[in-house]
């Protein structure tokens, strides 16, 4: 098997890209229920690895969308991302539970919630359901908006700080 061809062909560069539409177009006519979560994943380390686990649980597909370079920097700062998105996006999808990886260049993920429209939405346990982006539009769909809890002592930031010391 080419390990190397089946983990890149769960990346996808925009929501816009046709073999995204069907598979997208598949997953709902195989009744799939699809989980969605987002995020810049800068370096995986353990918290990440636990939240995506028990994301992925909540449904028959996931998929992680995935904030760009340009993304991350507006959001983060100019030192950030501390991996390029190739890279964040490599790691996601060589995860055995991750379906697919979208990237988004949006400072939010809505018009790619608005696209893929799932069954289940996720984010970490620092949000309320009624403030997490796109919780709106899953909820009118008839779907659901989870919170994860974090795993303490784990986060890039963190790491980042040990690191400079």
């Amino acid at each position: 098997m080419d390990y190397e061809k089946v983990i890149k062909s769960k990346i996808f560069k925009s929501k816009d890209e046709l073999e995204f539409a069907r598979l997208l177009a598949f997953w709902r006519f195989k009744n799939q229920q699809i989980v969605f979560t987002n995020g810049c994943f800068d370096i995986l380390h353990r918290g990440h690895f636990e939240y995506l686990m028990k994301a992925a649980s909540l449904g028959n597909v996931f998929v992680v969308g995935l904030n760009t370079d340009a993304s991350v920097k507006r959001l983060k700062g100019n030192e950030r991302p501390i991996q390029d998105e190739e890279s964040r996006a490599l790691a996601l999808a060589s995860l055995q539970f991750v379906s697919a990886v979208v990237l988004f260049d949006e400072d939010t993920p809505l018009e790619l919630i608005k696209y893929i429209r799932p069954d289940v939405l996720v984010k970490g346990g620092d949000y309320i359901v009624t403030t997490i982006v796109g919780s709106d539009i899953v909820l009118e769909n008839g779907g659901k908006v989870e919170t994860i809890p974090f795993v303490e002592g784990f986060s890039t930031t963190k790491i980042i700080q040990e690191l400079k010391r």
